[in-house]
């Protein structure tokens, strides 16, 4: 029923915002970018017929009335931000899929018991001020009060920020939804990953978002000449942090699931004939099931304190953040793969390993998220890319879930 076409349109004029000389975008929180793509998605929204407001923390969110407008609301979005030189598709994708299914509903004359939300949530990347979610976490209630005084790269802060886009920091806990107001969350969003390309479908139902952990190494050792220090006499921490790495892998590869991942790393002095005196790298470690995760952490720790002795240098760790897995509700699921099967599509299961609003929404309410197929896997990137039709699959899938989820009582 939806119109693929006119959600591809929409895609690729919103992907017009912010566009670089690369073909990638850059749409940072409360920048004049992010104001142009929220306009525009606000006259889309309009068109389809919702009543058109932003909150206190600068969500973006389109109503359709439902038969009882005291019913508990049927939420649906994703986000409009971006990283830096990111796609097109990560976050848009799941807020004008959104609108297009309440759009398509009042072409056809369709009415719901519950009220539908579409959200566009406020910097849920975290690029400027590395620190994101901050739209969910404040509909969820749950932003704490320190995160304003975080700040981007030109010393800017979280509450100047939002002052210069014309909201009051101190109004931020009237963005919170009060409990038992919202009957369910249900996010569209692109895989992000290879597993639906590999196995040949366009759609995926998310069993459940992975929890990671992020674990900074610094390894000291000790500082002499490349050429003049013999292998025997040598404490290098590069060498200590390399079996480590290795190790990282053998952990996370044995369970099946988990996955550990080392993408930062830094050698202190970094001369090309000096052998470092220290190495400083950070681990993400991520599983569906905490206990499962923890306990490759467990034998990375024990294993990497064996490798230290062995070499005579010092390892200490030092926990940056820690985030819970957050399971799908059995009733968005439900739904999901009862629209899947109207539609003819098999109804795939798979875990997201990245994290989403959704984790935020969680505590105040069921949740579910439905994947659309990611060419090669790529996404934050320039080569971030969906076909129109498995766009369109997407939204289709997703017009069924919130239609049921919106019927029941």
């Amino acid at each position: 029923m939806i119109q693929g076409e006119r959600l591809w349109q929409r895609l690729m004029e919103l992907g017009e915002v912010g566009k670089q000389p690369s073909g990638g975008v850059t749409r940072l929180s409360f920048t004049a970018e992010e104001r142009r793509a929220k306009d525009l998605v606000a006259s889309y929204m309009r068109e389809a017929g919702l009543f058109v407001y932003e909150d206190a923390a600068g969500n973006l969110i389109g109503r359709k009335e439902g038969t009882n407008p005291d019913a508990t609301v049927v939420l649906v979005g994703s986000h409009l931000d971006s990283v830096y030189n990111g796609g097109c598709f990560d976050g848009p994708l799941g807020v004008l899929a959104g609108v297009e299914v309440v759009q398509t509903m009042n072409e056809h004359g369709v009415v719901t018991h519950h009220p539908i939300e579409v959200v566009a949530f406020t910097d849920e990347e975290g690029a400027r001020f590395r620190f994101g979610m901050i739209g969910s976490r404040a509909m969820a209630g749950t932003l704490p009060p320190e995160a304003l005084e975080c700040r981007d790269a030109e010393g800017i802060s979280l509450a100047e920020a939002m002052k210069q886009a014309g909201l009051d920091p101190d109004r931020l806990p009237q963005a919170a939804r009060k409990p038992g107001t919202v009957k369910a969350y249900v996010e569209l969003h692109i895989e992000q990953g290879r597993v639906l390309e590999e196995t040949g479908l366009p759609v995926g139902i998310v069993t459940g978002i992975a929890g990671l952990i992020w674990v900074k190494f610094t390894i000291e050792g000790k500082a002499e000449h490349a050429g003049a220090t013999p292998m025997s006499l040598r404490r290098d921490p590069m060498a200590a942090a390399a079996q480590i790495i290795i190790v990282i892998e053998e952990e996370a590869r044995r369970t099946g699931t988990t996955v550990g991942t080392v993408g930062q790393l830094h050698v202190y002095p970094g001369g090309i004939n000096v052998i470092p005196e220290r190495v400083e790298f950070v681990l993400d470690l991520r599983d569906l099931k905490a206990e499962v995760r923890d306990q490759v952490w467990k034998a990375i720790a024990v294993r990497a304190e064996t490798i230290a002795k062995e070499r005579n240098v010092r390892v200490t760790t030092e926990r940056l953040q820690e985030m819970p897995p957050v399971l799908c509700s059995d009733e968005v699921k439900r739904a999901a793969e009862a629209a899947c099967q109207k539609l003819g599509y098999p109804s795939f299961w798979l875990p997201s390993g990245a994290a989403h609003d959704s984790v935020q929404l969680a505590p105040i309410c069921p949740i579910g998220m439905i994947f659309v197929r990611s060419q090669d896997g790529v996404s934050h990137s320039p080569a971030e890319w969906s076909t129109k039709e498995d766009c369109a699959a997407g939204a289709e899938v997703l017009y069924h879930t919130v239609w049921q989820l919106a019927q029941g009582e």
